[in-house]
């Protein structure tokens, strides 16, 4: 018997013996399961006709010898016969493609029931009565809520206390470190969805000095704010190359920039919706949650930050 021949043979009934034990295997086997049934004749029907597939094809590369009439190109010594497309490939071609036209339009829909779809529109449904039956809580309930929503999603990165596991996330018990506050300055930063990005430092210009942010400004500025901008060191830097965009207190301007002073509601909401990018990497958004949900890890996370 040839080898190929032997080797198909072989193959074929290692395929189908863990075919036969996988699904046998699983509960309720093939005791009147029609789906299980189905699966394991398509199984058998697949193994036969790939082996088949393969023997006849390699059998045919080993005995076949090319002819016709080669093309006048060539790449290397290397050319193409001038061999017509043989009529089944054409055929099954333009088959395929009425095929996956009808598929697409009338046999399955872009627009029709799946699973995911079904999904969506369940969390939409879920998220629009959650919205509504909590709309109107506020003060100590809503930082209730937030606390819970915290220690759903966010107590993996940032820790129980929200103290950033030492260092692998920010540290929320204060609103800023100087690391993060001196790799924004450097780099700038367009993460949390305002209109106009924060330029780096070649784009900062001190107003009191009239150049460009040097390193020792840049080292002053960042304990300065991380500080809450208390002290005089920085202070000088801070009014003359933050204030413009930040305000004189820090905490920002609506469609400019952000609050820098205390942590607020809608810088929190901010970063949850954009993400953010840090000197220690880059937190994802989180579209899972719902407004009001980002609107509560805000009230919580305002209440423990210093």
């Amino acid at each position: 018997m040839n080898k190929l021949v032997l080797w198909g043979i072989l193959i074929t009934a290692a395929m189908l013996g863990f075919t036969y034990m996988a699904v046998g295997g699983s509960k309720g086997g093939l005791n009147g399961d029609i789906i299980n049934i189905l699966t394991v004749i398509a199984a058998i029907v697949l193994v036969l006709v790939t082996v088949f597939v393969v023997i006849k094809y390699v059998r045919q590369m080993q005995t076949d010898t090319a002819t016709g009439e080669l093309a006048d190109e060539n790449w290397d010594g290397i050319g193409e016969y001038k061999n017509e497309l043989p009529m089944g490939w054409a055929i099954l071609f333009l088959i395929l493609n009425i095929w996956a036209i009808w598929y697409m339009l009338m046999g399955y829909p872009v627009n029709a029931y799946s699973q995911i779809g079904e999904y969506n529109e369940d969390s939409k449904a879920h998220n629009e009565k959650f919205e509504a039956k909590y709309a109107s809580i506020t003060g100590d309930q809503l930082v209730d809520m937030g606390e819970s929503v915290f220690l759903a999603e966010c107590k993996v990165c940032h820790g129980l206390t929200a103290d950033g596991i030492d260092g692998k996330a920010a540290n929320l018990n204060q609103r800023l470190e100087v690391k993060s506050v001196k790799h924004v300055v450097e780099n700038g930063s367009n993460f949390l969805g305002y209109p106009a990005p924060m330029p780096d430092r070649n784009g900062l210009f001190n107003m009191n000095t009239g150049a460009l942010i040097t390193d020792a400004e840049i080292a002053a500025v960042s304990k300065y704010v991380a500080n809450g901008m208390k002290g005089e060191a920085g202070a000088d830097v801070f009014a003359g190359t933050c204030v413009a965009c930040h305000g004189a207190d820090g905490k920002g301007m609506e469609m400019v920039a952000p609050n820098i002073a205390t942590f607020d509601i809608a810088t929190v909401k901010s970063v949850l919706d954009h993400g953010k990018k840090g000197a220690i990497g880059v937190m994802p958004s989180f579209n899972r949650l719902n407004a009001k949900q980002k609107e509560a890890v805000g009230a919580y996370i305002s209440s423990i930050s210093k």
